[in-house]
């Protein structure tokens, strides 16, 4: 009787050493988060990871602060000009081809994405990936997308995103995916009709740490809850805007033909060149609420320079002022008051949040800013894998945050 006993406790132990020896990772975006809504006293949910795990005092983006550029470098550890996502919007003008994110065919076609993400380097490694969304997991090429994922619906209810995610989890061992991702839009879609000082941002600030806690209470009870490792990220933060910071750029320059592409934040200026000169002297005048740049001379920390989509001339607004064109004055998700993203990622009202809590990762952790370019080899290590070589993120700055 015995023997049996001791036989019984060994394969029980083996099954439990085999389950704790594979990590699982949750990623979670909770896009236009800023750094500092969880000091708003709203986050129980993101106040307990903070307490059992890690949480930095910022994430700071890539240049530009935009959705689809940073998702896809949390994923890739790579610049926009290493990666492709020159913005959510933007054009190839070799071709004149357009990445536009409402754009299905453009969004699942692999041309435009030119680094290995997460779920590509687990996948080659055989550790099966899942994603409830992210940019850049519906590529449709063979190998390019994770074992399992969910084609983009904006509508899709949240309580159904996180079943989905913990259905995934609860699949027979063999088949059960070891990373997964999952996306909320709340706070950046009220950020920017309401702006983030606003009571309705603290509703979406509410709502999601709320599904946090759901997110949480299920790991809790689930087979996985001593080995479920789950990473909340944003993908940039979110500063006021109002219709009186808002600035016509091609009005400097009724007399000199350009292109002005993209509005907001950030635009592009086309230009002949033996106009640029010209166009650079008016642009450079001080008192202007922008900086511009010859694309020679766009600093080396934005991470474009390199770029080959970039246009002529780089406008990059001041905080919180949105720049137009003729085309675009009277569009009102630019002029309107509210809030938006895209500015020098350097500002800390573009960073967002990164906490962290499983077993892999320290308990009661509190550090300074981390990059989101240092997720990718995070991850990486995590696994057990290598990076790819084609990463810009840096695992020395971070990985002190594992155990």
């Amino acid at each position: 009787m015995n023997k049996y006993i001791i036989i019984f406790l060994f394969l029980l132990s083996s099954l439990f050493g085999q389950e704790s020896g594979k990590p699982y990772v949750l990623l979670i975006s909770f896009d236009g988060f800023r750094w500092d809504y969880p000091q708003r006293g709203i986050t129980p949910a993101l106040d307990k990871m903070a307490a059992e795990g890690v949480s930095a005092l910022s994430l700071r983006p890539i240049f530009p602060s935009k959705t689809f550029p940073n998702h896809y470098t949390i994923v890739t550890g790579m610049t926009a000009e290493k990666h492709g996502l020159l913005a959510n919007s933007f054009e190839n003008p070799f071709t004149g081809e357009r990445y536009r994110l409402g754009d299905t065919n453009a969004v699942r076609s692999g041309k435009w994405y030119w680094g290995e993400a997460i779920w590509e380097t687990l996948e080659k490694n055989n550790i099966a990936t899942a994603s409830y969304f992210w940019p850049g997991s519906e590529v449709r090429e063979e190998g390019r997308h994770p074992s399992r994922f969910m084609k983009y619906e904006h509508e899709k209810p949240y309580i159904d995103r996180i079943n989905g995610v913990f259905e995934w989890f609860n699949l027979p061992y063999e088949k059960r995916p070891k990373f997964v991702t999952l996306y909320f839009d709340r706070s950046d879609t009220k950020g920017h009709e309401y702006g983030p000082n606003s009571p309705e941002v603290n509703l979406a600030i509410r709502e999601l740490d709320s599904l946090l806690g759901i997110v949480l209470a299920k790991r809790d009870v689930s087979p996985l809850r001593d080995s479920l490792n789950i990473i909340v990220v944003s993908d940039h933060g979110m500063a006021e805007t109002a219709p009186e910071r808002v600035y016509n750029v091609e009005s400097l320059l009724p007399e000199i033909k350009c292109k002005f592409l993209d509005s907001g934040p950030v635009m592009l200026i086309a230009a002949e060149q033996k106009d640029i000169p010209a166009i650079m002297e008016i642009l450079s005048a001080p008192g202007l609420p922008f900086r511009a740049y010859k694309k020679e001379d766009i600093p080396e920390y934005l991470g474009i320079k390199n770029h080959p989509y970039l246009r002529d001339i780089l406008i990059v607004a001041d905080m919180g002022w949105s720049l137009v064109s003729e085309a675009t004055k009277n569009y009102s998700y630019v002029t309107r008051k509210g809030g938006n993203h895209g500015y020098d990622h350097q500002h800390t009202d573009m960073h967002g949040i990164f906490f962290a809590q499983g077993p892999v990762f320290k308990k009661e952790l509190k550090t300074g800013t981390l990059s989101n370019l240092d997720v990718y080899p995070l991850l990486c290590r995590i696994y057990g894998v290598e990076p790819s070589p084609k990463t810009e993120g840096n695992l020395k700055n971070i990985e002190y945050i594992l155990k």
